[in-house]
């Protein structure tokens, strides 16, 4: 076997393991990581039978759905990759040209409120729920074509309240927060 060959078959292995712990790395990631070209990257997966990104995020959100029992899959914003129930969660947003306010380019704030507070709702154990209060925070402008990665927290619950925190972030940078005071329906 050539060492290119051996080389492969190593960068190979590699790649599959980094992709089963984190399979949200986009190829740009990966060539970084392994310092060869983007198709290199696409290639090793096209032989290993990895789907591109955004089919990853969809079959580990397709996992998650079912355990949401508060909204429907098409009431969530974003696509739902990890939930436990009464503790948090972690929702995935890619943006586009669609959302962002013509002038400016910047991502309409709806999409990314809507995106923590159905994250929000998401996380919580109930049948119905509603948004009380929510104190946000939009920390700095979004453009289209990035993508947010929100993270909730359930930090209360009692009787038909749960506080949950949402932070929102692109690129590990946060650019929204909020805290949220949710009320269940079903409890009252």
């Amino acid at each position: 076997m050539s060492r290119s060959s051996c080389m492969k078959k190593e960068r190979q292995a590699i790649l599959l393991e980094k992709l089963e712990h984190d399979p949200f790395l986009t190829d740009e990631e990966l060539s970084e990581m392994f310092g060869v070209s983007v198709p290199t990257i696409r290639l090793d997966r096209l032989e290993l039978g990895i789907p591109e990104l955004r089919e990853r995020i969809k079959n580990v959100a397709q996992k998650n759905y079912s355990k949401v029992k508060s909204l429907q899959v098409k009431d969530i914003v974003g696509e739902l990759v990890d939930i436990t129930l009464g503790q948090g969660g972690i929702s995935i947003l890619e943006t586009n040209s669609k959302m962002v306010f013509e002038k400016t380019r910047i991502i309409q704030g709806h999409y990314i409120y809507s995106l923590a507070e159905s994250l929000a709702i998401a996380v919580i154990d109930a049948h119905v729920a509603l948004v009380g209060v929510a104190n946000i925070k939009y920390k700095i402008p979004v453009y289209a074509g990035s993508k947010l990665v929100a993270k909730a927290e359930v930090k209360k619950a009692k009787d038909n309240k749960f506080i949950v925190w949402v932070k929102i972030s692109e690129k590990n940078v946060e650019v929204f927060r909020g805290k949220f005071i949710l009320v269940s329906l079903e409890k009252i």
